[in-house]
């Protein structure tokens, strides 16, 4: 049974990443709240279990394990509202399935089958982490080409499906409901933490701009270490009360400081911007190391709330009442952690949520630590063929830790030349203009240009609200060139990012006052034989605040060689334009003087520039309208 659990948790974060990423993919088209989002609704399936009087029996079961599979397998076959529907049905019969399980158990083997969905849990985490390591931060059996991976795991989950029982409780115990509602939060916010972080390690690395090798490697050594202790007896026997929730409160503390020591406070003075992200010590990574290596306390947590709830032996309807709580708990999370970003867009309720993104993780945390108290002693369980199960775990670890490091970019050392080309684009999160996600069409208009340097804007989905996808970790990868990400995602932008094909130096990142959505600049050097460039790519606020605009010109002001690219939402014509010309040339008009190149092309309402030193030699520039993308990108030849 460790397999389907396994299978069907992996499942699960797959399906709630794409389910919760294609509603906000509606939001994000019409930049408001969407009514697609009802559609969360989906997430309370287990409220169906008040309605029978009994439990739900084996056929039930594995009717809702088929319907998870299918789910599953079917999902990314469709558009973004087909994803939404089909992976939101598969959420919902992983969630009713999960709590009628829990309601199906005989008064005997609650550590063995506690062990086995434990087992399965860290299984189905560490497989995430090879599938998207593998994926270059795009999990690799989610795309359309390689699918064969899920439905092999899907049919690795059908062979177990003789081993699922249905047997029933029997009377079952009268326990509080409050407790019962407890020990279901927990399980939640358990499944809340891999959802958000553990499964998917980019997005750890993401928060500190830590470069991801270290951070798998960690995070796999913790995991492989504590699954191995765990399989052993004399684990369960040196366990105690006391010390899982003095191991639950130093993981708590590692994680918020983690978070709090790239969090940055905005100031309300706008004379205190431009703001720099500042560059940490090595000290202040220490938190990091500790939070990765006592993470899979997360999992520990999971087997005791889920052993303690088989020790009560539940109706399906307090446990039915219990997880419907426990997804009101997970739904809230979400929004929470989505609104950090979009505050801006939610009203009344999303200011509260700016810079608040360690707040989302302290009360994720506060929902395990605070429901330990009701665990009682753990009991051993020793697992069949462990040295089997844990010679799985560590091939799947090895495996992981070298697609991490075979996708690594490893960029060939630059020729001589005299031309540099120059690429500027909006990628909207990985979307098309008509809402579907399309990353090859996307990496297809970069790859026609050939730039040597791509500046992207809108690149930052290393959060839920992205299905936890790396979308620049993804590009370099596949461009192989050298990248740099700009501002962390805890301090709540869109994301800017650099990709190059000339190693980046001295990449920093800094901040311009904002009243709504935050924005930042990057800035770099790359040196192309002897010549030297300074780059900045940068996406102002709507309207391209001026305000905005006068903190990147403030910036660059006396710099030689400079590139100045971005969505700057203003047009020609405008204030900030003429500001930006008073220093600066515009590689369009530079190129084509008439603001009409030789195709007939008359961008007159162009948003996306590329600014350049004056006296700066431009040999060809060209906007690539193509539906990839809400926003034309615009390429820029150099020469010198």
């Amino acid at each position: 049974m460790i397999f389907l659990y396994a299978v069907l948790f992996l499942f699960f974060f797959q399906l709630i990443s794409d389910f919760i990423e294609a509603i906000y993919a509606f939001g994000l088209m019409g930049t408001s709240i969407p009514p697609e989002i009802a559609s969360v609704l989906l997430l309370f399936s287990p409220l169906l279990l008040l309605i029978p009087r009994r439990a739900i029996g084996r056929s039930g079961l594995i009717l809702l394990i088929i319907l998870t599979l299918a789910a599953r397998l079917a999902y990314p076959l469709f558009d973004t509202r087909g994803k939404l529907l089909i992976a939101g049905l598969g959420v919902a019969a992983f969630l009713l399935w999960l709590a009628a399980n829990l309601s199906n158990t005989s008064r005997k083997g609650e550590s063995q089958i506690a062990s086995q969905m434990g087992n399965g849990l860290a299984l189905a985490v560490i497989a995430s982490i090879l599938l998207r390591a593998a994926g270059a931060g795009v999990d690799l059996s989610t795309s359309t080409m390689t699918q064969v991976i899920a439905w092999l795991l899907a049919l690795l989950a059908l062979t177990q499906l003789p081993n699922v029982k249905g047997e029933q409780a029997g009377n079952a115990a009268h326990a509080p409901f409050g407790k019962v509602a407890a020990l279901s939060l927990g399980v939640m916010a358990a499944f809340t933490l891999c959802y958000f972080a553990f499964s998917a390690p980019n997005v750890i690395a993401r928060w500190t701009g830590v470069d991801i090798l270290p951070i798998i490697a960690l995070l796999l050594a913790a995991l492989l270490s504590v699954i191995w202790i765990t399989g052993r007896a004399t684990f369960w026997n040196w366990l105690s009360l006391a010390k899982i929730v003095a191991w639950n409160v130093a993981f708590l503390v590692a994680l918020l400081l983690t978070i709090l020591l790239h969090q940055i406070h905005f100031p309300s003075d706008p004379t205190a911007y431009p703001l720099y992200q500042s560059a940490n010590s090595v000290l202040s990574f220490l938190p990091l190391v500790a939070m990765l290596l006592l993470s899979p306390v997360v999992l520990v947590d999971f087997r005791l709330f889920i052993q303690a709830l088989l020790a009560l032996h539940l109706s399906p309807r307090r446990l039915g009442g219990a997880f419907s709580l426990a997804a009101l708990f997970l739904a809230v999370s979400i929004f929470a952690q989505v609104f950090t970003t979009v505050y801006d867009y939610i009203p009344v309720v999303g200011p509260f949520f700016r810079d608040k993104f360690w707040l989302v993780f302290l009360v994720v945390g506060l929902a395990l630590a605070l429901t330990l108290p009701l665990l009682r002693q753990p009991a051993t369980a020793p697992i069949a063929r462990q040295n089997i199960l844990q010679g799985a775990y560590l091939v799947l670890g090895i495996a992981a830790l070298g697609a991490a490091m075979i996708t690594q970019p490893g960029p060939p050392v630059p020729v001589e030349t005299s031309t540099i080309r120059v690429l500027t684009y909006n990628i909207q999160q990985g979307y098309r203009a008509d809402g579907q996600k399309d990353l090859a069409a996307q990496l297809a208009v970069m790859q026609e240009w050939d730039a040597d340097v791509i500046g992207l804007q809108e690149s930052d989905s290393n959060r839920i609200a992205g299905g936890n996808a790396d979308l620049v970790g993804y590009y370099a990868s596949r461009l192989n060139m050298y990248s740099y990400y700009g501002p962390t995602t805890v301090t709540g932008t869109f994301g800017i990012a650099l990709l190059s094909r000339y190693p980046i130096r001295e990449p920093q990142t800094f901040f311009m006052y904002s009243v709504g959505e935050q924005t930042a600049t990057l800035r770099a050097k790359i040196q192309v034989n002897e010549h030297w460039f300074n780059l900045f790519v940068t996406h102002l606020g709507n309207d391209g605040p001026i305000i905005q605009q006068q903190a990147v010109l403030q910036e660059a002001d006396g710099l030689d060689n400079l590139i100045m690219m971005g969505d700057f939402n203003f047009e020609p014509g405008g204030a900030q334009y003429a500001l930006t010309r008073q220093s600066l040339a515009d590689a369009w008009l530079l190129r084509w003087k008439s603001g009409v190149d030789d195709q007939g092309v008359n961008p007159s309402d162009r948003i996306d520039h590329i600014f350049v030193s004056p006296g700066m030699q431009i040999l060809d520039a060209r906007y690539i309208y193509s539906p990839a993308s809400d926003h034309p990108a615009l390429g820029v030849e150099m020469g010198w």
